[in-house]
């Protein structure tokens, strides 16, 4: 399976935004999500930006739930990714190794930890317990790209490109895959992919979306396996540019 990195918001009052049209042809997010997790930066360039989530219902389209969350993307900003919209658009283009986060509609994959299960109050969303041979593969050499796997084998360090899902930094301490490069996955496409912890305001990424801890912690609470959550990263001008077409709030 395939992982990918974000950070997450906290929980609050819940304000209306623009009802979403349903079925829109353009719009690679389906009717079933009910949930949206929305990543923004100011330009494809930037480190920092926020992260605001959002529940939809039919008779009131998508309302965002808490206050927008500050977190930090890939230290090079952001790149189009491998995820559910295959149009192809103007921008950079997400590559391994580049130090960029992906833009674009992503699903989750599980949700990770160094802790045996969720915390306490979650919706039984999918969850990977880590272990300490528990590793993402970035080996674009390797047969297990861009995937999770078990590896008891594997000392840390002595493989280059496997890097250990239970990490001594505690950065993985809870984080949730994004579905990057997960279908037909492209060698050199980017890999291991997550939201998780931050290093800090303003501490770009190697790929992934970051922020605090406890914004993690109240994100994995609120995700619903039953509503399809989704994950959108755009920077502002491809946001304003596919708001409409995609339906997005």
């Amino acid at each position: 399976m395939v992982l990918a990195c974000v950070t997450i918001a906290a929980p609050g009052a819940v304000r209306a935004s623009a009802v979403m049209p349903e079925n829109s042809p353009q719009s690679p997010i389906p009717e079933a999500c009910r949930q949206l997790l929305i990543v923004r930066t100011p330009a494809w360039s930037s480190v920092g930006g926020t992260l605001e989530r959002y529940e939809r219902s039919k008779a009131r389209g998508w309302q965002r739930v808490g206050d927008p969350t500050a977190l930090n993307v890939g230290r090079n900003g952001m790149g189009w990714g491998h995820g559910l919209s295959k149009e192809v658009r103007p921008g950079p283009v997400k590559r391994e190794g580049d130090g960029r986060s992906p833009a674009g509609v992503f699903a989750l994959g599980r949700a990770f930890g160094a802790a045996e299960a969720l915390p306490e109050g979650s919706n039984d969303f999918p969850y990977l317990h880590a272990l300490p041979s528990t590793y993402c593969v970035e080996d674009t050499r390797s047969k297990f790209y861009n995937q999770i796997v078990d590896a008891p084998g594997v000392t840390p360090g002595s493989r280059p490109g496997w890097s250990e899902l239970r990490r001594a930094d505690g950065l993985f301490r809870w984080g949730i895959i994004v579905k990057q490069n997960d279908v037909d996955t492209q060698v050199g496409a980017g890999s291991c992919v997550f939201l998780h912890i931050w290093r800090g305001a303003g501490r770009g990424t190697a790929g992934c979306t970051a922020m605090a801890s406890d914004s993690i912690e109240s994100t994995l609470r609120w995700l619903d396996p039953a509503a399809q959550p989704l994950l959108v990263e755009l920077p502002d001008p491809a946001y304003r540019e596919l708001r409409d077409a995609w339906g997005l709030p």
